[in-house]
């Protein structure tokens, strides 16, 4: 008789716990109605370079220059889960935030005052979902809202988990922003500081110049993005322009040393062998200058998965057949700036 007390009293408790546990899920359910597709699906840390000595994650992150031009800076955050939402965090502008980067000249590129409601990633498909407050929307100009937008996708699409992004501005979808860009539908990355006119007939490449800031005496270089008449993007094309001036209208520059001349390249094995010649007769027998050059030659060629070194020829030569003493680093660079 006591066994079945007890087996009926152990029972209710059951029944009881599991009455106030389906009210408690439905209780959080509606007071986080705006975020029902929000759930979190995964969490992304899978896809983490964690250093060994302080448990800090490398992330890319994307801030504006004074000229509004979007600049992606690997800066050093905590690791935790949800790290893509945290590395968002870390793009919200403060007080805080803007003392920190002061010494790049970069400017953070989300609202302050904007908070992140919800967050989800979904593996299956590749799309990440992120929720804005309204705070979100506090900025001045198409330029702006250009540089929020596109700032959380080539953000949120650093990661391997992420494909596209979906924006939502207090748990709803939106058609447009304040100055007409539509967000109705998810967004990839695509025409980062885009200059000219874009148009079906024209393909697209993605060079990197130098940026500074003069003040701090800080060097950072810019993706942008350049249509060319090549019918589709391709290696020549992209280096053919980034051996051209930039456009003066950005005030920009990059490490080809003036007087050097671009003849062509050849890929085998993964590594692209570029020839090069120089105006001005023997070339400089300098490990910086030749460092600097195969680091803007290595970003720009970093667009293109199938390259993985690059090898310089002058005149079609190895820079070793010149009888140069030069140590160089050939590897496509992980990261377009640090700080």
């Amino acid at each position: 008789m006591n066994n079945k007390k007890i087996v009926l009293i152990l029972l209710i408790f059951v029944i009881a716990f599991g009455v106030v546990g389906c009210k408690g899920k439905g209780g959080f359910k509606k007071l986080f109605s705006k975020e029902e597709e929000l759930e979190i699906i995964r969490s992304d840390e899978y896809d983490f370079e964690v250093t060994e000595d302080d448990g800090m994650r490398k992330t890319v992150l994307y801030f504006k220059d004074k000229q509004g031009l979007l600049v992606p800076v690997m800066r050093k955050v905590p690791w935790e889960e949800g790290i893509a939402k945290l590395a968002i965090k870390n793009m919200i502008d403060s007080p805080e935030l803007r003392e920190n980067v002061a010494p790049t000249g970069l400017i953070p590129v989300i609202p302050a005052g904007t908070e992140i409601l919800g967050m989800s990633i979904n593996e299956d498909t590749g799309l990440c979902k992120v929720d804005f407050s309204r705070e979100v929307l506090n900025y001045e100009s198409e330029k702006d809202e250009e540089s929020i937008i596109k700032g959380v996708v080539y953000t949120l699409t650093e990661f391997q988990a992420i494909d596209e992004v979906q924006l939502l501005i207090d748990g709803e979808v939106i058609p447009a922003m304040k100055y007409g860009t539509d967000i109705s539908n998810p967004l990839k990355r695509e025409n980062i500081n885009l200059i000219g006119d874009l148009d079906s007939t024209r393909s697209k490449v993605v060079v990197y110049y130098k940026g500074n800031n003069l003040e701090e005496d800080y060097d950072y270089f810019v993706p942008i993005t350049i249509p060319t008449l090549a019918p589709m993007p391709n290696i020549y094309t992209a280096l053919e322009t980034l051996f051209d001036d930039p456009p003066s209208e950005l005030g920009l520059s990059t490490d080809i040393p003036e007087g050097t001349n671009f003849h062509g390249v050849d890929i085998k094995d993964g590594i692209a062998y570029v020839d090069i010649s120089f105006d001005y007769g023997d070339p400089p027998n300098d490990n910086m200058v030749f460092n600097k050059m195969l680091k803007n030659i290595g970003l720009t060629l970093s667009e293109f998965d199938e390259i993985e070194k690059v090898e310089l020829l002058i005149d079609g030569k190895s820079l070793a057949e010149t009888g140069m003493d030069v140590y160089i680093n050939m590897t496509i660079p992980a990261f377009a700036n640090e700080y």
